[in-house]
């Protein structure tokens, strides 16, 4: 056998399996701060068009798109409690650029060759479209110390 059978990349295995949600926003306490806003809290690594503006939220796509199961990751210190939280920046693909509240957060970006940290990629990969519309900022959970 020449070659193998298996999807090897994320981006194939990601069809297969539905994505678990994401976590309540509504558990964290004493949010800070405007969604719609490049300095909200969770917006500290964010590059594009904010959700929250687009008929979203900040953590979920307006009707009509797909999150993208492929992300860029962040880690922001929220305001209101003091814990540093693993952000999830997806793109919400299938419909062409919301064009409202461009936020361009570049605070510790690395470059291109970095993919993982680095967010000035077009990140509608594994969707039905590769059209960008707009960004979201789910959190994953709190960062721990090693």
């Amino acid at each position: 056998m020449v070659g193998s059978t298996l999807p090897l990349l994320p981006v194939a295995r990601a069809a297969d399996d539905p994505r678990l949600p994401p976590p309540d926003d509504a558990a964290l306490k004493g949010e800070v701060g405007d969604p719609k806003s490049c300095s909200y809290w969770r917006h500290c690594a964010i590059d594009g068009f904010l959700c929250a503006c687009c008929g979203g939220s900040q953590s979920a796509c307006p009707p009509g798109t797909e999150m993208s199961p492929v992300t860029w990751i962040g880690t922001c210190r929220h305001p209101g409690d003091g814990k540093d939280y693993i952000i999830s920046y997806n793109d919400c693909c299938g419909q062409s650029l919301c064009l409202r509240c461009r936020c361009t957060r570049t605070e510790g970006e690395k470059p291109v060759y970095f993919t993982s940290k680095n967010n000035d990629l077009l990140w509608c990969f594994g969707t039905k479209s590769r059209a960008v519309n707009c960004s979201v900022a789910v959190v994953l959970g709190v960062a721990t110390k090693s």
